[in-house]
C-alpha cells in the first residue's frame, strides 16, 4: 500500500493543480517557496554553449531551467539604404514551432513571436551592442547583414530572457570572412580563411519578474507561473551595470509595492552573474 500510494498523491497534487492553478501557486507561496522549490527573487540556473552549428557564422545554445533556445548567425552581403550608405543590417527573429509548447500551433509566426522578436530587435539597438556601421564593406555599395535566428526548442517560461542571452552568446561567438571590396570591377571577394569577429561593444542582458496576487515578487517566471501574473516587468541592462530600459507588460503596478527598484537591485545582481558565463565564450 505504501509502494502504490506515492504514485496516487503525484496523481492528485498534478490535478489539483491543472484545475485550481491559482490556489496550488498560493499554497505553495503561504510557505515561503514557489513550486519549482525557487525562493521568490531566485532564478534558475543558466548554461551557455557556443560554436555547436558548424553551417552558421555564430551560434549558441541556452538553457534557462528548462527552457531551452538555440540560435544561429548567417551573414550575408547586400546594398545599404540610400539614407544610410555605412550602415549594415542586424535582423533578430525567434520562432516559437509547436514541438516547444502545446500552446503554439504550426502555421504562420504567432502573435507572441512576433512581439518577442520587435522587442528583442529594440534591446539589441538600444544597447549599442553592435553598431551598424561596423557592417560597412564599402560605402554606399556593400554591406554585411546578420540575420539572428533563435528557435526555442523547449519552452517552460520567460524565452525573452533566454533568447536575448542566446543571441549575445551567438553574435560573440560570431566570425565573418575577411571582405575585401575590388573597385575596378565593382564586386567583393571573401576569404575562405581569415575571419575576423565582430566589433561588439556592451552586452545586453534580460531580467524579467512577475507580480502575483499585487503582493509577491517572482524573478524568471516559469510557463505555470506566466498566466497567473497579473504584471511583469523586464530590466534590461549592460555589462556594466547601467539600466539600458524597464518594460512592464499587464496591469499597473499597485502604489504600496515599490516594485521597479526592487527589480533593478536584483537585475543587476543578475546581470554580474550571467557575466560570468559569457566572459566564458
Amino acid at each position: 500500500m505504501a509502494a502504490t500510494s506515492v504514485p496516487s498523491e503525484e496523481i492528485r497534487a498534478a490535478t489539483f493543480q491543472r484545475l485550481y492553478p491559482k490556489t496550488y501557486l498560493e499554497r505553495f507561496l503561504q510557505e515561503n517557496v514557489r513550486p519549482d522549490g525557487r525562493d521568490f527573487l531566485e532564478f534558475r540556473d543558466c548554461s551557455i554553449n557556443v560554436g555547436s552549428i558548424s553551417t552558421a557564422d555564430g551560434s549558441s545554445l541556452v538553457r534557462l531551467g528548462d527552457t531551452t533556445v538555440v540560435c544561429g548567425v548567417k551573414a550575408e552581403i547586400a546594398e545599404p539604404d540610400l539614407d544610410a550608405p555605412e550602415d549594415g543590417f542586424l535582423v533578430p527573429n525567434l520562432d516559437l514551432p509547436p514541438l516547444c509548447s502545446p500552446k503554439y500551433k504550426p502555421g504562420p509566426p504567432s502573435d507572441d513571436a512576433q512581439v518577442i522578436s520587435s522587442r528583442l530587435n529594440e534591446a539589441l539597438i538600444l544597447s549599442g551592442m553592435l553598431p551598424t556601421k561596423s557592417l560597412c564593406i564599402q560605402p554606399g555599395k556593400f554591406v554585411w547583414v546578420l540575420y539572428v535566428d533563435a528557435t526555442c526548442i523547449n519552452y517552460n517560461g520567460n524565452v525573452f530572457d533566454a533568447t536575448l542571452l542566446a543571441m549575445v552568446a551567438a553574435l560573440k561567438n560570431a566570425r565573418l570572412p575577411k571582405a575585401v571590396y575590388h573597385e575596378e570591377t565593382n564586386h567583393v571577394t571573401c576569404s575562405r580563411k581569415l575571419r575576423e569577429p565582430l566589433s561588439l561593444s556592451g552586452t545586453p542582458l534580460a531580467s524579467t519578474f512577475g507580480v502575483f496576487d499585487s503582493s509577491h515578487l517572482l524573478a524568471d517566471p516559469t510557463a505555470f507561473e506566466e498566466p497567473l501574473l497579473e504584471t511583469t516587468v523586464t530590466i534590461i541592462t549592460d555589462n556594466g551595470g547601467r539600466l539600458l530600459s524597464t518594460s512592464q507588460l499587464g496591469q499597473y503596478l499597485p502604489p504600496e509595492m515599490d516594485v521597479l527598484s526592487e527589480c533593478i537591485t536584483n537585475a543587476k545582481s543578475r546581470t554580474t552573474e550571467i557575466m560570468k558565463h559569457i566572459l566564458a565564450i
